[in-house]
């Protein structure tokens, strides 16, 4: 039975997960924008709108800024509009006004400004512009509660960990290759998000690959971890593989392991498994090498069911591998989150992430392991950094899903003396569309759920490396 502390957490989420889509906090005073009341609203219909804007990405010498422009049409609803993407800076301990450190002519709807070339550690004021409007917030508690950089309007970059960068590893998960609609949970309802015209899996996983090997990312591996389909068939197996070996090689270049929707499927009675014959066979575990750093992916999906169990032999195979080495640095990647905190924080509840036994047992592991160091996982398609139930040196990540808003990846950047982990929107034009409409995904509150804070998307950790390669 869950525990009444954990469930009375648990229902608080839900609480305030469902307040967050009635929540109307005041715009923050800016220059340059006349709020539209609803009673003027057919005076306005020309006037366009910069909002949605989210401080995604905040790095040692970079930041990135999103946000989505407006106009009403003819019948008062909001269309897409595009426009310049400028953005202003100063150091936040400057009296002088921000100045343009970004402007792009090129007009779009869904603007990307990526800001380079700032100084580790230090604060800024910034501010987002669009044909001269400024971008606010779109009316959800992950950007407008108090303290947030969109509300402040400041950022502070970070200090990186000490020595040579040695690694970059992109984290990833849910594909759904295959997928047709977004956003279901059961029999229908919510109503999900199609697209016109292409199967947007497809180019949000290209997106995806082709954003990680561009030069101002760099990253060395990629790992995915779990529903790289939407329902393992031969065929989308078959064709994710494909995909993803034009990218590189299976357990060199790329690492998988298994999720819920990559299960098996039954039919009369006999389980074939195409995922498995196209990857890894059901419930194994998968141990790869990258210069001394350790990779190990879990298999934690049932035959039956969302929830999440490893099976005796391989949690024994688990333990073997990690009291042979228990100093190695190793990164452990499965679907399902295993921490007591996620089961009670996501919408789906305990039962949605691993079951408890599991996840005490590997919590137990790793406090006899400490080379482990993160455990990367998916399945929730948000992102939110766990605590771990007990008092190890591990950090427990979700990220969100590749397939739908915020659409992206992690990237991992181990140096020789810590690591430092930031969440990267897909750039490509279909994808920052794609991800703009799903933003509306289970009545509105999809953004609350999957953005995550900017500390949950942004952190710096300090570890020693310097065996590694």
């Amino acid at each position: 039975m869950l525990d009444p502390r954990l469930r009375t957490a648990w229902l608080a989420n839900i609480a305030v997960g469902a307040a967050a889509v009635t929540v109307r906090t005041p715009l923050y005073p800016q220059p340059g924008i006349t709020l539209i009341r609803a009673d003027s609203a057919r005076t306005q219909r020309d006037s366009m709108d910069a909002s949605d804007l989210e401080l995604v990405t905040v790095t040692d010498r970079s930041a990135i800024l999103t946000w989505t422009t407006r106009v009403r049409d003819r019948s008062g609803r909001r269309r897409p509009a595009p426009a310049d993407t400028e953005v202003r800076l100063a150091p936040a301990d400057s009296l002088a006004p921000a100045r343009t450190y970004h402007l792009d002519s090129r007009c779009t709807a869904y603007h990307y400004a990526e800001i380079t070339g700032l100084e580790p550690g230090r604060a800024y004021r910034f501010e987002a512009y669009s044909n001269g409007r400024r971008a606010v917030p779109a009316r959800t508690l992950v950007t407008r509660r108090s303290g947030t950089p969109e509300s402040t309007g400041t950022f502070t970059t970070a200090t990186p960990p000490p020595g040579r960068l040695l690694r970059t590893i992109a984290l990833a998960n849910d594909v759904h290759y295959g997928e047709h609609t977004s956003g279901l949970v059961v029999s229908g309802l919510p109503t999900g998000v199609r697209h016109d015209t292409a199967q947007y899996p497809e180019f949000m996983l290209d997106a995806l690959l082709d954003d990680v090997r561009s030069p101002d990312r760099a990253a060395d591996h990629l790992i995915i971890a779990g529903d790289l389909t939407d329902s393992g068939t031969r065929d989308q197996s078959l064709a994710v593989r494909a995909r993803l070996d034009r990218w590189g090689v299976l357990g060199r270049d790329y690492f998988v392991c298994r999720g819920n929707h990559d299960k098996p499927e039954q039919v009369h009675g006999e389980t074939r498994d195409h995922w498995g014959a196209v990857f890894h066979s059901r419930q194994r575990l998968v141990e790869n090498h990258l210069g001394g750093l350790r990779l190990i992916g879990l298999d934690t999906t049932r035959l039956t069911g969302s929830g999440g169990t490893i099976v005796a032999p391989q949690r024994d195979r688990l333990r073997e591998i990690l009291s042979a080495d228990p100093h190695r640095p190793t990164l452990i990647f499965g679907h399902h989150p295993a921490t007591s905190y996620a089961a009670v924080s996501n919408p789906g509840g305990p039962g949605f992430v691993l079951d408890p036994s599991n996840t005490a047992a590997l919590h137990a592991l790793y406090r006899t392991a400490p080379g482990v160091f993160l455990h990367h996982s998916g399945h929730t398609h948000r992102n939110r950094r766990s605590r771990p139930n007990i008092g190890i040196e591990v950090e427990f990540l979700e990220v969100a899903a590749v397939k739908e808003y915020p659409g992206g990846y992690l990237l991992l950047r181990i140096y020789e003396g810590g690591y430092t982990a930031n969440f990267y929107k897909t750039r490509s034009d279909a994808a920052r569309s794609w991800s703009t409409r799903t933003r509306r995904q289970y009545l509105g509150l999809h953004p609350d759920h999957s953005l995550g804070s900017c500390t949950d998307r942004n952190h710096v950790t300090l570890r020693d490396f310097s065996g590694l390669t």
